[in-house]
């Protein structure tokens, strides 16, 4: 009874070496082999450590923000259903292997029926008794062309894929808390140069009533004196507003309140970020997760034509039991008793109107939009690093001039105000170097937002962000890390 299960199990195994998958081929990169050059770009420099290889406790130096990374890695909901998608997948991946194997089940069966005697082949009444016991393979494919074991291996591309998928959402999680944290800190500082301006405007205000009271201002100058003052007050609402956003928004990503026992922020001039070398674009196809993840889509579908050609092909599917059987319970093991069935079914498609090529056509058509999606993926990479690359470059340069542009802003406030005081200009004068002042202040911080924002997006886009430390070149997978799991 045994030796017939283990023969089918060892018949279906070496039947089942055909595979009809076509031979997979990467596509090529759609890409340069280098990175732009030019004016806006600074030169080349050869890496010394990957950037999705560093850490990003390296990478970010401010201690606050590091908390809030850690936080959102162990409560961000985005994350912890991309989580769950693995197990889901891995489990589907499970189901579909399983049909490799026959699946034998063990059964017991007792019968116990009383005849009346007009129904009886002696006429009268009886009782009659059956049991068994076996055990039965039921409609098991031997997988001759492969079909069952492309089904397996799409669903195992399937389960890779999400595993890319968990990494992606991983590293644009730190990368968006990393921006949400610097807006939120660039609004406060916004916020705070505003008051200190509202304060600066009102007591130039009440300097100008003054002299407006003895006759030494016009109403023109008390008039525009006044729209400074309630502008600012505008900007103080909005920046305000935007604060409490940026702090509800950056509770989001968290998925929890803000740690109570959050370090104090560095200020946005501090040495914030730590600047990293780009590489080359071949890199990204190793690092940059959601490629990988279009890739192992590619290679899904591909698997999937091994599944629809297969479907062409005689099918044969096995029904198989072996057992004993008794009418009495206590012969149930004697000499005699043993029963077997076997039925094999043999499927072969004949005629049904064209569907099996359309299954086909659909399944080669899905890998070609697979291959356009990996290829997209790629030339997104490529132009997210190059703006990065282009950022980083200009907006050194833009920093420069605007530090400047506030010195010189600066200056021309102190004479203004001077000459104000000592009453060779008049009070305009005054109030336009103000504003300017205020103009300039506002734009260095935004222009400072920017290009951290910029640098923290070269870092997303080069992959980096999935492990939390890097030391000695081993790498450290963070706390959120997926461990590696089981198929079985």
């Amino acid at each position: 009874m045994s030796k017939s299960l283990i023969s089918l199990a060892v018949t279906a195994f070496i039947l089942s070496g055909c595979s009809l998958i076509p031979d997979y081929m990467q596509p090529a990169a759609p890409v340069a082999a280098q990175y732009p050059q030019g004016p806006a770009y600074s030169p080349a420099d050869a890496p010394n450590q990957a950037a999705a290889e560093q850490g990003w406790r390296q990478f970010f130096h401010d201690p606050a923000l590091q908390q809030l990374i850690q936080t959102a890695l162990v409560n961000n909901r985005d994350l912890r259903v991309a989580a769950l998608n693995i197990d889901a997948y891995r489990a589907q991946y499970r189901i579909q292997r399983a049909d490799l194997y026959p699946a034998v089940n063990a059964e017991a069966t007792g019968t116990r029926q009383r005849v009346p005697g007009d129904l009886s082949q002696t006429g009268q009444a009886g009782i009659t008794s059956q049991y068994s016991v076996g055990l039965g393979v039921s409609s098991y494919e031997l997988d001759l062309f492969g079909r069952v074991r492309s089904l397996s291996e799409q669903a195992l591309e399937t389960y890779f894929a999400s595993e890319e998928a968990r990494r992606s959402t991983q590293i644009s999680l730190v990368a968006n808390v990393a921006n949400a944290y610097l807006t939120w800190q660039a609004d406060k500082e916004l916020l705070k140069l505003t008051q200190d301006t509202l304060g600066a405007f009102e007591e130039s205000l009440r300097l100008t009533s003054r002299s407006s009271e003895v006759g030494v201002a016009s109403a023109l100058d008390l008039a525009q004196s006044r729209t400074s003052v309630e502008s600012a007050r505008v900007k103080l609402a909005q920046y305000q507003r935007l604060v409490a956003q940026d702090e509800n928004n950056l509770v989001l990503l968290l998925g929890t309140g803000l740690p109570a026992n959050l370090p104090a922020p560095q200020p946005l001039s501090a040495d914030m970020l730590n600047e990293m070398p780009a590489g080359l674009p071949s890199e990204l196809l190793q690092r940059r997760p959601d490629i990988l993840q279009a890739e192992h889509s590619l290679k899904a579908a591909n698997a999937n034509i091994g599944a629809a050609r297969a479907a062409f092909f005689p099918s044969i599917s096995l029904t198989a039991s072996a057992g004993t059987a008794s009418g009495d319970l206590s012969g149930l093991f004697k000499g005699g008793s043993g029963t077997w069935l076997f039925t094999p079914t043999i499927n072969l498609p004949i005629f049904n109107a064209g569907s099996l090529r359309a299954s086909l056509d659909y399944s080669k058509i899905q890998k070609d939009i697979g291959v356009a999606n990996y290829e997209k993926a790629i030339q997104t990479a490529f132009q997210e690093v190059s703006d990065g690359l282009a950022a980083r470059k200009t907006f050194t340069d833009q920093l420069k001039a605007q530090n400047d542009f506030v010195a010189a802003n600066q200056d021309y406030y102190r004479l203004a105000e001077r000459r104000y005081r000592i009453g060779i200009d008049s009070n305009l004068t005054f109030l336009d170097a103000q504003r300017q002042l205020f103009s300039a202040q506002q734009s260095l911080i935004t222009d400072r937002l920017s290009q951290l924002s910029s640098e923290v997006n070269l870092y997303r886009a080069l992959g980096g962000g999935w492990y939390e430390q890097t030391q000695n070149g081993q790498k450290q997978p963070t706390s959120g890390d997926v461990p590696a799991m089981r198929m079985f």
